[in-house]
């Protein structure tokens, strides 16, 4: 990102098809590269997810990279090298500190239904550490009211993990707006929205759009459109550096 903010049109992502798998991706992933769009931050990875009935991910490996998933919709199943291993439903989170090194696979247990995930990897600040996991339902049903979700503390019912990073949701009704400011110097916002549309720092965003912001001002995002808009912020370090 070469200026104070980058927006990203849902066409613009880079795409893969593997016929069971659909994957929309924000940055650089896997084959496909963009010099533009290598991370935020230590966000690394934001890949949007459909994966078709039966579908699966084999059990692969994974090393210091904080993997977080969201449940959009349909079920997600997960097992693991550390012992773990349960369904996911629409409304779920998923966090794997990877650590030292873990084995998972994840796939889709429906024989007729697809699910739309949100997967998500962010750098830790220091690798090397032991891997850890935690899921729970995603908390707060309140609209037009934001919900932390990851967290360096696990405060409020977040899910901590192993960055000094932030991740937040809000759902906003017809009409309805909502403020937010980072307080700390040398920050940037990344902000992605799930559904609906959201006008915001001058930009009008459609689902799968992105808009990064460094050293952002205080901020107001404004539902437009006639359906509600769900959105995901990522309050991020810009200058994380991992330690070994």
């Amino acid at each position: 990102m070469n200026n104070q903010k980058q927006l990203t049109r849902s066409d613009q992502r880079m795409h893969s098809n593997h016929g069971w798998l659909s994957s929309h991706h924000s940055f650089s992933f896997g084959g496909h590269t963009d010099p533009e769009r290598m991370g935020f931050g230590p966000l690394r990875v934001v890949n949007d997810d459909i994966i078709a009935p039966g579908g699966a991910f084999p059990s692969h490996p994974h090393r210091d990279m904080e993997i977080i998933s969201l449940v959009l919709d349909g079920q997600l199943e997960h097992k693991d090298s550390l012992g773990n291993g349960r369904v996911l439903k629409a409304g779920d989170i998923q966090y794997m500190s990877a650590g030292t090194g873990v084995v998972h696979s994840e796939f889709n247990p429906s024989a007729d239904e697809a699910v739309h995930l949100m997967q998500i990897w962010i750098e830790p600040q220091e690798k090397g550490l032991p891997p850890r996991y935690a899921d729970q339902a995603i908390i707060g049903s309140t609209d037009n009211a934001w919900h932390r979700l990851l967290s360096p503390d696990g405060d409020g019912q977040s899910m901590a993990i192993r960055q000094d990073a932030e991740l937040r949701t809000v759902r906003l009704t017809a009409g309805q707006s909502i403020d937010y400011s980072t307080s700390r110097s040398g920050r940037g916002l990344w902000i992605f929205i799930i559904e609906g549309q959201v006008s915001v720092a001058g930009e009008h965003l459609l689902p799968g759009d992105s808009l990064a912001i460094a050293a952002p001002d205080p901020l107001t995002l404004a539902q437009s459109g006639s359906e509600p808009a769900k959105v995901l912020l990522f309050d991020l370090p810009l200058d994380a550096k991992p330690t070994a």
